[in-house]
């Protein structure tokens, strides 16, 4: 005789069956239904809510009923540990179920998400050994109640909801990568203690990762990015803003500046242009979507600029005999500090940038001594002074005396090569000094036509490709010039950055071919003075003058004011620092204030001053050709000129009276004070050349 663990009743033998499926249960139990003067017993009510049993089709088997809703539901789920896998429950209800690391894997693959796979196992590594920890205490102690169950796994009661939620997360928006990263750190912020901890070590398992591929990019230039999961790529960044539609020319009225035109008067910056260059194969770039929002961008940069330094020392192959490598030797070192930051429990923003500083720091100052010091960077400096921006006046001069008829017609397939071989004969006119930088300078004639005769062209002399209307009516639309620059120079003379000297030289160019010309035009009134003079003749020569006046004064503040002061200050800051970044901060600085204070990127102006540039030689033109007294039709042509170069002129002048109204830009204001020194361009109400044309 024996007593039914259920119902406290005595039985006989042959009544016992093994009722409870729960297979943590050692005990037997009778199946009679109890009648209702059976007492009921405290272990029975238990176990109706903590066992699950299949509904018996014997009609003996007792009617059960959840404990929390009193509805019989159609099967109970166990919440003894070990059955369910969770935390207690009752009727229907299933425990949480955690995703597997096979379903989470069928998401996007990536080394990031295998991380947090296993850093969610060890985070339920805990309470596996609570498991087992409660299965041996009922072995022990068959008695235990449901409350020491739920005691003991009360603290998983808050983990395992957070912990869903964000596994939840991971597979319905399909996230990888470092994005990763950004929603572990996102729920590691909470405040309750268990659910920040165990994220933090799921957080911790995936910064192994993130260190790994630090360790590959910053101290051998390695990418190991497989999946696209890392914040830095290879190509250029895709986060380009899509260039403006440009303006009509009925935008720039004469009335003055609009306030569009205004606030571009205001932004000032250099702007990358999508069609000026094809990126470069080997150009990185940042991903800023795989960056975390705890990593600043500026540190971000930093690691990009260390990577790329390394990466191209690695690729060219570069042997240092008296510098060592760029790492100076310290690879051991940087690496031993990655891997006691990897070690860390939490993420320490001050110290992960104090060692990327000391890392950047160690490979700009390399670079700076193998750039100013072995590559002579300021005397390359000086050559791209001297021929981008026309610092060998003479040359340039003897240039276009020489190239001037050549260049008079629109371009041929053989006018490249008669511009070069006239560029290296007015050289050796001037006696240039060093004859070794001809071979690496070479004047370029881009039109139409040229890109489909000649499809291998040297991608380190990108041009921009013209579209039809755009195909150059002379050869002096088309002329460019391309310099080949040596290693490691290479680093900070960019295609893209040689590609906008090219602009300012082309601009230059024009200027002092228009100058040369006014000049020639003086010496044929010089010639022709003692001829009979006709009112016309007065018209002309004035107009000449307030020409010459006007280019004059733009060839002087361009040379002196713009790029004279520019060049200074940037061998000043170059000879102030040993930092090779500062050193690209400075020379990026100081080609940004030569687009912007030449009036390249200043479009109201630029457009005025090139109207005009073309008025003077058309001019110089029509006085070329009508030496003598000027005909009916010389003189309605001399007419059309005056009054056109009066109306670019009084924009002009509005223009850079706008500017200096609003202190914009106080340098612009010193071409104004050139111009109206003596406030006769403001007494003649912003006009030149207007008079005698009543």
């Amino acid at each position: 005789m024996s007593c039914c663990w259920r119902c406290a009743a005595t039985r006989a033998g042959s009544s016992w069956e093994a009722a409870c499926r729960c297979p943590r249960s050692r005990h037997r139990s009778c199946t009679r239904a109890r009648p209702p003067s059976w007492p009921v017993s405290a272990a029975w009510a238990r176990s109706t809510s903590a066992c699950r049993s299949s509904s018996s089709s014997s009609p003996s088997t007792p009617s059960r009923r959840c404990r929390r809703c009193r509805r019989p539901p159609p099967r109970y789920r166990c919440a003894f540990p070990g059955r369910g896998g969770g935390p207690r429950v009752s009727c229907g209800e299933s425990p949480p179920r955690f995703a597997s690391s096979q379903e989470l894997l069928t998401s996007p693959p990536g080394i990031y998400l295998r991380a947090f796979c296993t850093g969610l196992d060890a985070v339920l590594q805990p309470y596996r050994q609570a498991l087992l920890g409660l299965e041996q205490e009922f072995l022990a102690d068959p008695h235990l109640t449901i409350s020491y169950v739920n005691y003991s796994l009360d603290q998983f009661q808050l983990l395992f909801p957070s912990l869903m939620t964000v596994v939840e997360q991971i597979k319905i928006q399909k996230i990888h990568g470092g994005q990763i990263l950004e929603t572990v750190y996102k729920y590691s912020r909470g405040g309750l203690p268990p659910v920040r901890h165990a994220l933090e070590k799921v957080l911790a398992m995936c910064h192994a990762v993130l260190y790994k591929q630090l360790s590959a990019w910053m101290l051998h230039g390695l990418l190991l990015d497989q999946h696209e999961e890392f914040f830095i790529r290879q190509g250029p960044s895709l986060g380009l803003t899509p260039a403006q539609p440009e303006e009509e020319e009925d935008d720039l009225g004469i009335g003055g500046l609009t306030g569009k035109q205004l606030r571009e008067l205001q932004d000032m910056r250099l702007i990358e242009e999508e069609n000026m260059l094809a990126p470069s194969p080997k150009q990185f770039s940042l991903r800023m979507e795989m960056l975390p929002s705890y990593i600043p961008a500026r540190v971000a940069e930093k690691i990009l600029f260390v990577g790329e330094s390394v990466q191209m020392f690695e690729s060219q192959n570069v042997t240092l005999t008296k510098k060592g490598s760029i790492l100076k030797d310290q690879e051991e070192t940087f690496a031993a500090e990655l891997h006691r930051l990897k070690q860390q429990p939490l993420f320490n923003l001050m110290d992960f940038e104090a060692v990327v500083d000391w890392i950047r720091s160690t490979v700009a100052e390399h670079l700076w001594k193998l750039m100013v010091e072995e590559a002579d960077l300021i005397g390359q400096l000086k050559v791209i002074k001297d021929f981008y921006l026309l610092g060998r006046g003479e040359l340039f001069q003897a240039f276009i005396d020489t190239a001037q008829h050549m260049l008079k017609t629109p371009p041929s397939a053989v006018t490249e090569h008669d511009v070069n071989v006239a560029f290296q004969q007015s050289a050796h006119k001037v006696l240039l000094d060093d004859d070794n930088l001809l071979p690496f300078l070479h004047l370029t004639i881009h039109y139409h036509g040229k890109e489909h005769r000649d499809p291998s062209q040297n991608r380190e002399t990108p041009s921009r490709e013209l579209s039809p209307h755009e195909s150059p009516t002379s050869g002096w639309a088309a002329l460019g010039l391309s310099y080949k620059v040596q290693w490691p120079l290479h680093i900070l003379f960019t295609p893209a950055i040689l590609e906008k000297y090219n602009v300012v030289f082309k601009y230059l160019l024009s200027v002092r071919r228009v100058q040369a010309e006014l000049q020639h035009c003086w010496a044929l009134q010089m010639q022709c003075k003692c001829l009979e003079s006709r009112r016309t003749d007065a018209i002309k020569w004035q107009l000449r003058h307030h020409m010459t006046f006007l280019v004059d004064n733009l060839q002087y503040y361009l040379q002196v004011d713009v790029l004279e002061s520019q060049f200074s200050q940037l061998l000043q800051q170059i000879n102030s620092t040993r930092d090779f970044e500062s050193i690209r901060l400075a020379h990026d600085h100081f080609l940004s204030n030569l687009l912007a204070q030449s009036f390249i990127l200043l479009k109201p102006a630029f457009h005025c001053l090139n109207e005009i540039l073309d008025l003077c030689h058309s001019f110089c033109s029509l006085v070329s050709q009508n030496r003598g007294p000027l005909d009916e039709r010389g003189t309605a042509q001399l007419s059309i000129l005056a009054k056109g170069f009066s109306c670019q002129s009084s924009l002009l002048f509005k223009i850079l009276s706008s500017v200096h109204n609003h202190q914009i830009n106080s340098d612009l204001a010193q071409l104004l004070l050139r111009l109206d020194y003596n406030k006769y361009y403001t007494h003649a109400g912003g006009t030149l050349g207007s008079v005698g044309l009543e």
